[in-house]
């Protein structure tokens, strides 16, 4: 019989179906045991009653073990007391792999023992949810760009320069040189953009900070969109349309994760443009009236974003910091050259930064000489001034870190879990 699958099982309903997954949770009442079974599309009880099935499927059903994998044959019922809303009533059941002493049981455990047991953890419902949720955040991330005429263009992972900053970088031997993994797309993004007007660049991006916090993770993924003739404020335009955009879709299509997740949808659902914006000036002023003893010139850490972001019930905008803590690429403001045409979004709720981009410096002179003042050396950006030489033209664009966004979506209090395999300061494995 040919293989149906559990998110399906609703259009099948009275008639006799085959599902092919593993036993997730598994209770017995004498005559009676309920199998909790998943394949992957969901979860449904299939409930084998003893006197209608052989004794060989009875006895069967009573030695199976959590996540063994399993064929099961029976027909699907309504059923009000179901999640999904119907069960199978069994007629068989065919062992496929056992599962002996499954490590991850009904009972708390310790975040490390998780961890190091992430390729079996993902099979859990909550991660389950959490893994699902990001699935839909990156196709809508996609889809946005897709639909609106932006070009894929991907960006290397191996590159022979910085991007951010020389002392966050992976070294690997590449043959009789060095190389480094990519911290970000955003340089090789830019000569997409002026060859096709609008691109996009959406892969793995590496920083070698050593970072124990709930935010950090050493491997994370960005999507980085770059759009020639645009300037600061059309950027921070583009920027809350899509972040709404993206919140909204996992809004409307991932409910019964959120669900799962205990999120307070009504929090998300909040997120529309437009969102507030703020000079750096403010929200320097905003700390001080909060008691923190920050400096005008200092980038904001976790504590900072938090005290701002706490104003707002959706991200903010804050622009225009000082160009001393911004990277090299940035446009000075022509109003006060002090600071530069850069603009970060903070999420609410403690999430921190979630989009950092601006209007890049579009002037050969001016980014030859910001290079040099930066200490980098010249040579391998020789091709990134070179767009700059030949036909430059105003243009802008941001990053939007993936794992910190399905964090603030799903209210998690770590990113470690918003990535299947995460790579932290003290986690190279599994």
């Amino acid at each position: 019989m040919e293989q149906t699958y559990i998110e399906d099982v609703a259009r099948h309903e009275g008639e006799e179906v085959t599902l092919r997954g593993w036993l997730y949770n598994k209770r017995s009442s004498g005559k009676l045991h309920f199998l909790q079974v998943r394949d992957g599309t969901g979860t449904i009880q299939c409930v084998v009653f003893k006197k209608e099935v052989d004794p060989e499927v009875f006895e069967r059903a009573s030695h199976l073990t959590q996540e063994s994998s399993i064929e099961v044959r029976g027909t699907v019922r309504a059923d009000e007391r179901s999640p999904l809303g119907f069960e199978l009533g069994v007629t068989a059941i065919e062992l496929v792999g056992e599962s002996t002493d499954y490590p991850i049981s009904p009972k708390d455990h310790g975040v490390a023992f998780l961890l190091d047991n992430r390729h079996l953890w993902v099979r859990s419902s909550r991660q389950h949810a959490i893994m699902r949720i990001r699935s839909e955040v990156s196709h809508a991330c996609r889809r946005y760009f897709d639909e609106r005429g932006f070009v894929l263009f991907d960006s290397p992972i191996l590159t022979p320069n910085a991007c951010e900053g020389t002392t966050t970088l992976f070294e690997t031997p590449y043959f009789d040189e060095t190389a480094y993994l990519t911290q970000s797309g955003q340089l090789y993004l830019e000569a997409g953009a002026l060859a096709f007007g609008k691109a996009y660049c959406f892969g793995p991006t590496f920083r070698a900070e050593k970072s124990k916090t709930r935010r950090h993770l050493m491997e994370f993924w960005m999507i980085e969109p770059e759009v020639a003739y645009m300037d600061l404020e059309a950027d921070m335009d583009m920027a809350e349309d899509f972040v709404e955009y993206v919140v909204q879709r996992v809004v409307a299509n991932r409910s019964a994760e959120l669900a799962i997740l205990e999120r307070d949808v009504a929090r998300l659902q909040k997120v529309k443009k437009p969102f507030p914006r703020i000079a750096y000036d403010e929200a320097i002023e905003m700390l001080h009236d909060k008691g923190f003893e920050i400096e005008w010139g200092a980038d904001f850490g976790a504590e900072e974003e938090t005290a701002i972001s706490d104003a707002f019930d959706r991200p903010v905008l804050v622009h225009r910091y000082p160009a001393a803590c911004k990277a090299f690429y940035m446009k000075n403001d022509p109003e006060d050259a002090r600071l530069a045409l850069c603009v970060d979004m903070l999420a609410p709720e403690g999430y921190g930064e979630i989009i950092g981009g601006g209007q890049r410096e579009d002037d050969w002179q001016t980014l030859r000489d910001k290079i040099r003042h930066h200490g980098l050396p010249e040579e391998p950006f020789a091709w990134y001034l070179d767009l700059r030489r030949y036909g430059s033209v105003p243009h802008a664009g941001f990053g939007m870190g993936i794992e910190r966004v399905v964090a603030w979506i799903c209210g998690l209090h770590h990113v470690r879990e918003t990535i299947p395999f995460p790579r932290m300061l003290d986690r190279l494995r599994p």
